[in-house]
């Protein structure tokens, strides 16, 4: 069981933060446990991906969209405020990864970060778990996919390039918005996307395979930032493109709608008649399939408008929600690290 942190993070460090801005209207409590696995199975045909790790449960970042919110109350917390200031640290998950890649059955999978909550929430700055997960990947040149927000990401450029060389890497940065107050209004304490768009050039520069994730789209509040996004991220160097709809499960919904109409009060309304109108009339739908993506003409108008842009710019368009790396042979002449 998770257990508080006498002393969390102190918010005046700045070795310790990565949020930018104002401080946040609630304070940070961390609350450390002892994982049992670092690695978690996904299931669902609409993931791009079977096994994923998570060093960190609820998210600092607070967007108010976050499908991962109803996780939450699981611990006992609440899916609003507590889901981003009552942040869950896996204290041991880099030991428990190695020890996974130490099985006779592992068999160099792909890895994805960031499947639930962001691995780079500013918390990684002092915690350093996914730079120590990411060290263990590469000791065992196992692939890896990561999607972030985070401009921490940056940090790690080191690390990521070892992994590019040894087994694959992908980063894909999450932008849903071209513009930094409209990012502000419904992400508050992510890194702003003119940051995001830096994040994706420094990656590239160093070599390493980069794309863009339009997630979520938002019927009547960001789709028509499309193309700007693309182009901006083309420009960055990144090479592959995805985009997911909105997706307001039972918890989020009522979170995300009060956040737009504080931020957005004149387009309000326009937006939630927007998003039933890509939801054949509801609010979501959970069933595998049609979670991510939306149907009817305006939907269809909004997968015109991505795969055109796409194919301008040169951008591969990917599928679901971590890019496969590419297939990279280990380095002839080195010694992998046993398996048992």
């Amino acid at each position: 069981m998770p257990h508080n942190r006498d002393n969390p993070p102190n918010r005046f460090e700045a070795a310790h933060i990565e949020w930018e801005g104002a401080p946040p209207p609630a304070d940070l409590c961390v609350h450390e446990e002892e994982a049992k696995s670092a690695l978690s199975e996904n299931r669902s045909p609409d993931i791009g991906f079977r096994w994923s790790v998570n060093p960190y449960r609820g998210c600092f970042h607070g967007c108010a969209y976050c499908y991962a919110r109803p996780t939450h109350p699981y611990l006992g917390f609440g899916a609003g405020t507590d889901f981003e200031r009552q942040i869950v640290v896996k204290v041991n998950v880099v030991e428990r990864l190695r020890a996974a890649f130490q099985k006779k059955s592992w068999r160099r999978e792909l890895v994805a970060f960031s499947g639930n909550t962001d691995c780079y929430q500013p918390i990684e700055a002092q915690y350093e778990l996914t730079r120590g997960c990411l060290e263990v990947c590469a000791d065992y040149s196992n692939p890896v996919a990561i999607i972030t927000k985070g401009k921490l990401v940056r940090r790690d450029v080191d690390v990521l390039q070892d992994l590019q060389r040894r087994a694959g890497c992908n980063v894909t940065v999450s932008i849903p918005f071209a513009n930094d107050d409209h990012a502000r209004a419904i992400e508050p304490f992510a890194s702003p996307p003119s940051k995001r768009f830096e994040t994706l050039r420094i990656l590239s520069d160093a070599g390493i395979d980069t794309s863009v994730a339009v997630a979520p789209v938002i019927p009547g509040l960001n789709d028509d930032q499309i193309p700007e996004i693309l182009k901006r991220a083309r420009a960055a160097g990144a090479r592959g493109a995805f985009q997911t709809l909105l997706r307001l499960p039972v918890e989020v919904g009522p979170i995300f709608e009060a956040r737009l109409a504080e931020a957005f009060p004149l387009r309000h309304a326009k937006v939630m008649s927007a998003i039933r109108d890509v939801r054949g009339g509801r609010m979501s739908d959970s069933r595998f399939g049609s979670r991510m993506a939306g149907r009817g003409p305006r939907w269809a108008a909004v997968e015109q408008l991505f795969s055109t842009h796409c194919e301008r710019l040169g951008l591969e368009r990917q599928a679901g929600e971590a890019p496969q790396p590419p297939t990279v042979e280990p380095p002839r002449g080195r010694q992998l690290p046993l398996v048992f």
